[in-house]
């Protein structure tokens, strides 16, 4: 019995919460259940996904990405759908089978639309361009910082100061567009650096002097 009904039973002293404990438990019930990990993946037009052992590869137009099942979990394919199901209870199983649903569809989605993120840069002199694979930032620092721009990624610059980064693979994305904001965060008091598009910054009052 969970311990706030038990707290409860003592206060009112009569017994009465049977159907306290009959609410909890369809409560646990419900939870060990995942919302996210049971909804089936809907597999577009163009798609081929297959299923070798723990190993599931998709691929799209955008490209191909692959993904490990952890132990206890299986993927089903059928009616154009992807099931993610799962062998037992087990607190990691259950928790793994609503992130792995959740990783299949950014998959499925990264391997026909795509992801992208936008940063741009602020600051006087402050630029951006692209050399091949490479990309070569002037930052305020005595030399150009080169980025190399990794496998399955896209970058477009526009006006030097706006970067577009593109991919299938939702995580690589995000880490390379967290990469090159590291290059030159926003400065707090005048704002100068790299910034993710529509990043809200809070600006510091600069010290006055006496």
């Amino acid at each position: 019995m969970p311990g706030w009904v038990e707290k409860f039973c003592a206060r009112c002293g009569n017994g009465c919460c049977d159907w306290i404990v009959i609410a909890a438990a369809s409560e646990r019930n419900e939870a060990s259940m995942s919302r996210i990990g049971k909804k089936p993946i809907q597999i577009p037009a163009g798609v081929d996904v297959k299923v070798a052992g723990p190993l599931v590869s998709v691929k799209g137009p955008l490209g191909k990405l692959d993904w490990s099942l952890s132990s206890g979990l299986g993927v089903s394919i059928a009616n154009g759908q992807l099931v993610v199901s799962r062998s037992n209870e087990d607190r990691q199983v259950r928790a793994m089978h609503g992130l792995t649903r959740a990783e299949l569809s950014n998959i499925v989605q990264g391997v026909t639309k795509g992801y992208e993120r936008n940063l741009e840069i602020t600051g006087v002199g402050y630029k951006v361009a692209v050399q091949g694979r490479s990309m070569s930032f002037s930052l305020g620092y005595i030399n150009p910082v080169i980025y190399p721009i990794p496998v399955g990624i896209d970058v477009k610059v526009d006006k030097q100061t706006l970067i577009n980064v593109k991919g299938p693979d939702k995580r690589l994305v995000g880490q390379v567009a967290a990469d090159l904001r590291s290059l030159k965060p926003p400065d707090v008091y005048k704002q100068k650096g790299v910034r993710y598009a529509g990043e809200v910054l809070r600006k510091k009052a600069g010290k006055t002097g006496k």
